[in-house]
């Protein structure tokens, strides 16, 4: 952070902490790793970062990046198991320090100012502010795409097998799920941007895939059916049968995925 009237000033209150790499990264903010990165000024180097969301003594937000990868999700898991972690980073790993928050919190610091942009000096970057939810589009499409793989066996139980769509060949289907497929298919001979295919656990020996491309997102376990949403089409979640294709897409798609540590 820029240098305040105080240490006190200076100090950054942490709030929480995300990761930045190429198997995970907040889907909100890009459809892949170097286009999260891009937007938030960062080189898409393969080890990534770690985003530490917090406020300094006056209450302004800031975003700070650390190439302290393992701290950062020493802390995620510490915090994720109801365990008190002191996330700070040492200066000499720390990348850089951007005004705002890029993601939305419903937090704040106790005994500082309310969380507010920086005061903007000569030269700085416009503060980071969450993508806009008040309508469809990338980032909601995203959004939704996270939410069934969260939720994946309460989504999959509003699916009854005969209302998926199978990708068989001649049989009528939605245009725009013909074209995911396709496109995703075409990540096999010509790979994407890391991060546009991801691979995580799921119960058993199946995985979660999480596949994204120009305008839409896919969601599917190795072992089951897929969802695809779309950028044209808001809200619509279309199931995708297993059929003869998808089995082998989606095995396939998981050899070249990006894989957490």
């Amino acid at each position: 952070m820029p240098t305040t009237e105080s240490a006190e000033d200076d100090q950054l209150f942490v709030l929480t902490a995300v990761l930045l790499t190429p198997a995970q990264f907040p889907s909100v903010l890009g459809d892949d790793y170097p286009e999260v990165c891009a937007g938030l000024g960062l080189e898409p180097y393969a080890e990534g970062y770690g985003l530490v969301l917090g406020q300094d003594g006056t209450g302004a937000r800031w975003t700070v990046a650390t190439e302290d990868v393992s701290l950062v999700a020493c802390a995620i898991a510490a915090w994720d198991c109801g365990m008190e972690y002191d996330l700070s980073p040492g200066e000499e790993s720390i990348v850089v320090a951007l005004p705002g928050w890029p993601l939305a919190l419903a937090v704040a610091t106790p005994g500082i100012p309310q969380p507010h942009d920086p005061e903007p000096q000569e030269g700085d970057r416009a503060p980071l502010a969450p993508p806009d939810a008040g309508d469809w589009g990338p980032a909601q499409r995203r959004l939704g795409a996270d939410e069934i793989a969260l939720q994946w066996a309460s989504w999959r139980a509003q699916v009854e097998d005969e209302e998926v769509s199978f990708a068989e060949p001649g049989e009528e289907r939605h245009r725009g799920v013909r074209r995911v497929l396709a496109e995703a298919r075409g990540y096999l001979v010509d790979p994407p941007p890391p991060g546009r295919v991801r691979s995580s656990f799921a119960a058993g020996e199946a995985r979660t895939l999480r596949v994204d491309g120009p305008g839409w997102s896919m969601v599917a376990r190795t072992d089951d059916i897929a969802f695809v949403l779309l950028d044209d089409e808001p809200g619509q979640v279309h199931p995708v049968g297993r059929g003869p294709e998808l089995p082998g897409l989606l095995a396939s798609l998981d050899g070249l995925a990006a894989r957490p540590l």
